[in-house]
């Protein structure tokens, strides 16, 4: 049993790291989809969580997840395994490529085959926000931070690490607040 989930995860993490185009946000739906859907390994709640943690942390966000997911479910042995399921097929592909593309860079049908990936990888981009924000629950009333944060980073040239300090520290407040808010509440209910 314990070397059938060793094997799922490899599996699972190989066939994200092969069909997915565009990285990051673009892999988000296919993880999704293969570990809350399908494997029923996290809850979705819990997957919005892994994909801030991910996010966070340096390096790929699809290796990142799988590295959380394998340790969530097997330590160690489960973070090798789901990590090597997802860089096996971008080494494999990135080495076909370095042989066949060097002689077909300039073919005409590979350049309009990459013009045609293009906005199909916008749309994998764009649809992972929306259930993304779905998921979070994100509202009209606190739609105005995602969106502060982004002009912030793409207009005001603020580096993105400043938002992710202040997002922790903000919910390390918040989460102080809503215990000390919890303990006066019982300390009232028990005079």
């Amino acid at each position: 049993m314990r070397s059938n989930l060793y094997l799922k995860l490899f599996i699972s993490f190989f066939k994200i790291g092969a069909f997915t185009f565009g990285g990051g946000w673009a892999m988000i739906p296919l993880i999704e989809r293969e570990v809350v859907d399908k494997q029923n390994w996290i809850k979705r709640e819990d997957f919005v969580d892994a994909l801030a943690i991910a996010q966070s942390l340096p390096g790929v966000l699809a290796v990142n997840i799988s590295i959380l997911i394998g340790n969530k479910l097997r330590g160690l042995k489960g973070c090798l395994m789901a990590t090597l399921g997802t860089i096996l097929p971008s080494f494999l592909i990135i080495l076909a490529i370095a042989i066949w593309f060097v002689q077909t860079y300039d073919n005409p049908v590979v350049e309009r085959i990459f013009k045609g990936i293009r906005p199909a990888v916008v749309a994998l981009i764009v649809s992972p926000v929306f259930s993304t924000a779905k998921t979070a629950r994100i509202n009209i009333k606190t739609v105005i931070i995602p969106i502060i944060v982004a002009l912030s980073i793409w207009l005001g040239g603020v580096s993105p690490i400043w938002f992710v300090l202040l997002g922790a520290i903000g919910g390390i407040l918040y989460c102080n607040h809503v215990i000390a808010s919890s303990k006066q509440k019982s300390n009232k209910e028990e005079k």
